[in-house]
């Protein structure tokens, strides 16, 4: 098996793959950047904390134009993962409003972004639906 590195540094692989936010020690508000102070409330202090693997569709868009090479269309959303909020795109399902909802329940994925000539491969994430939107 290749060696796999996530895409980003708050992406955690292996058996149970998940995100990790920095969480204001004061406050507890969550950050997936790097912060010297907390936006919230200007607390110094961080600790590292897991985030829900499942959550609800928030807000989303339907991109039909982006940068050369990245392929039309595809969800952008905002996920609440039990009052974290994340934004990824949407994965394993059509991209129109008959199949995406607000209030839709979904679950993170990983899925292989690219390849660099060693063969390591970069893993990225994504949300997809819990069940289909017919009930299945």
């Amino acid at each position: 098996m290749a060696e796999q590195v996530p895409l980003v540094d708050y992406l955690v692989l292996g058996d149970s793959p998940h995100l990790v936010a920095n969480e204001c020690a004061d406050c507890g508000a969550r950050f997936f950047d790097r912060r010297n102070a907390c936006a919230s409330c200007s607390g110094t202090a961080f600790r590292k904390a897991a985030v829900a693997t499942a959550g609800q569709v928030r807000a989303f868009t339907i991109v039909s134009v982006a940068a050369p090479g990245v392929p039309v269309p595809f969800v952008a959303a905002t996920i609440d993962c039990e009052g974290t909020s994340v934004a990824a795109n949407l994965v394993n399902v059509p991209a129109d409003p008959d199949h995406v909802t607000l209030g839709m329940k979904v679950r993170l994925t990983t899925l292989p972004v690219g390849t660099d000539s060693a063969g390591t491969e970069a893993i990225g994430f994504g949300f997809e639906p819990l069940e289909t939107t017919d009930g299945r």
